[in-house]
């Protein structure tokens, strides 16, 4: 800073973090103007002006064109400003809330991915699951002419009205309930779910026998007859209901017949 009080407009731009070009457009445009000029026809800021270029610079990053920010400038008055930062205020949060969802989002698929990117498919095992928040559906309805796609479509419209507010982009996988297994009855699921940390259901914390394969949608029937077979073989017995998902399926493989599928069945040592 100058023993006059100014800064040259090099020195103003590094302050304000911005450069000398966009500090001769607004110049140009009679949006910020230099306090006063040298001799030598030097643009000198005061550090003022500080302020009013961060507040500028906030403005046109959130999307307010520059005529408007103009605009406020000229007229600025304290009710008018604080009335253009709550509204800004608002538009920023709702901004935040939706990227706050979408990496959630992001990072549930990456996790989900990295953790099955070397699955051996040939593997049965029992192992205890924790407990896991889901949003759970309501009974499928399959009476008269309905299929599993107007089951489906019926859990996301149940789902918007008990979740308004929450994002539904998130897989949906089916549940079996433990008599539909034990009929080897697995075409149309009985429920339609979906993980999220909002859920009011839960996938309760069990030993679940677990197996995977790869098929599209539905192609599932060979991977729970081999499920069966393992429970039945080493001492286990069905205690509750299955839950089908495929971790790996149309997001990153473009062949529905390569989808990785994934079965768990709820068991307990046999008695």
């Amino acid at each position: 800073m100058k023993k006059n009080g100014v800064f040259s407009i090099t020195e103003f731009a590094r302050l304000a973090r911005t450069t000398r070009d966009t500090l001769l457009f607004y110049d140009k445009i009679g949006l910020l103007s230099p306090v006063s000029r040298g001799d030598n026809n030097y643009r000198h800021y005061s550090h003022n002006q500080l302020g009013i270029i961060n507040l500028i610079r906030t403005l046109q990053a959130l999307g307010m064109p520059l005529s408007r920010i103009k605009s406020l400038i000229r007229k600025r008055s304290p009710e008018l400003l604080e009335a253009v930062l709550e509204n800004q205020i608002k538009q920023l949060d709702e901004q935040i809330g939706g990227l706050t969802s979408a990496q959630k989002l992001l990072r549930s698929l990456k996790s989900n991915i990295s953790a099955h990117l070397d699955v051996d498919e040939t593997v049965i095992e029992v192992r205890h699951k924790p407990e896991e928040n889901i949003i759970l559906g309501e009974q499928n309805d399959y009476s008269g002419d309905r299929n599993d796609y107007d089951a489906l479509f019926s859990f996301y419209k149940s789902c918007i009205k008990k979740y308004p507010d929450l994002d539904l982009n998130y897989p949906v996988w089916a549940q079996f309930s433990e008599e539909r297994i034990k009929r080897r009855d697995w075409v149309w699921p009985d429920r339609y779910y979906f993980y999220n940390s909002e859920g009011r259901d839960r996938k309760p914390a069990a030993l679940y026998a677990t197996g995977y394969t790869r098929g599209g949608y539905g192609q599932s029937h060979s991977l729970y007859v081999r499920l069966l077979d393992y429970i039945d073989a080493n001492g286990f017995e069905i205690c509750g209901p299955a839950y089908e998902e495929y971790p790996l399926n149309e997001i990153c493989e473009p062949d529905e017949n390569n989808y990785l599928m994934r079965v768990m069945i709820t068991v307990r040592r046999r008695r």
